[in-house]
């Protein structure tokens, strides 16, 4: 049975992770995951899918004052600042758009959060097999494949272990971290964030490309291949049901696979 590896968070969408021991659940999510996003003055999503520029863009977050330091990379550390966001997101909102070259502006939603779908906002999941494999295809360190593919919760174990808690199909599966209840809903597909170093944006050269033909060469035997839509997936997609909120995970909690259910008698994200 895996345990939990690590639990990652990221307070600012697309901005750097922060790793917890324990957490609980709020909205659905991992507590602080993705509870600040940047809006443009059209009121647009601003992330390092189309702004590559925010991967250069080194923070921390301290979840008791809620402050976030930053500082862009390549600045020393006395560089950096931090705003206290509760009173000074508007200093805050002139950093980014200084940095960025046009206004933008932190927006927080302690609710549901900025997750990317709405039928999925439990914890993403990878095992350190699978971190460990993309490395080797690349010559990364873990750590970077980690920081590239931002899952929340990283199991140990083997090699794209993670494809057990999905079908594809018309099921989802039932599993427990901790003794709370998620449902994998999925494989997530990805974008061209991976491809770019987590500190300086650079891309690696036909990366998808590349990830595709191993990918595709390393599915387990098990693993049901025709259930992707493409081999430009990994990463186990999860949500939990309301009423699990305010359940907690922490790091060591075993994952157990309890089984699969109709995906039409899923609870709702």
């Amino acid at each position: 049975m895996p345990t939990v590896d690590a639990l990652v968070t990221y307070p600012v969408k697309s901005l750097d992770p922060m790793t917890v021991e324990s957490t609980d659940l709020v909205g659905g999510r991992l507590r602080y995951d993705r509870e600040y996003a940047l809006f443009d003055d059209d009121r647009d999503l601003v992330n390092a899918t189309g702004e590559p520029a925010l991967h250069r863009v080194r923070s921390s977050f301290d979840s008791e004052t809620r402050t976030l330091t930053v500082r862009e990379q390549g600045d020393p550390a006395d560089a950096a600042v931090s705003f206290a966001l509760d009173s000074e997101r508007g200093d805050a909102n002139a950093w980014f758009s200084d940095v960025l070259g046009y206004p933008v502006a932190l927006v927080r939603d302690a609710g549901s959060g900025f997750v990317d779908r709405d039928y999925a906002k439990g914890p993403a999941v990878i095992s350190t097999g699978t971190l460990e494999a993309i490395g080797d295809w690349f010559d990364l360190a873990p750590e970077n494949v980690r920081r590239r593919f931002r899952a929340n919760v990283v199991v140990d174990a083997e090699p794209f272990w993670e494809d057990r808690l999905w079908t594809g199909g018309d099921e989802v599966v039932a599993f427990e971290v901790g003794g709370v209840e998620f449902e994998g809903v999925g494989c997530c597909a990805r974008c061209v964030v991976p491809s770019r170093d987590p500190d300086t944006g650079d891309a690696l050269e036909d990366f998808r490309e590349r990830f595709v033909a191993r990918r595709e060469a390393t599915m387990p035997d098990w693993a049901d291949a025709d259930a992707l839509d493409h081999y430009y997936q990994v990463m186990a997609l999860s949500r939990v049901h309301a009423t699990e909120d305010g359940g907690e995970l922490a790091v060591g909690d075993d994952l157990e696979v309890v089984g699969t259910r109709p995906r039409e008698d899923a609870a709702e994200a």
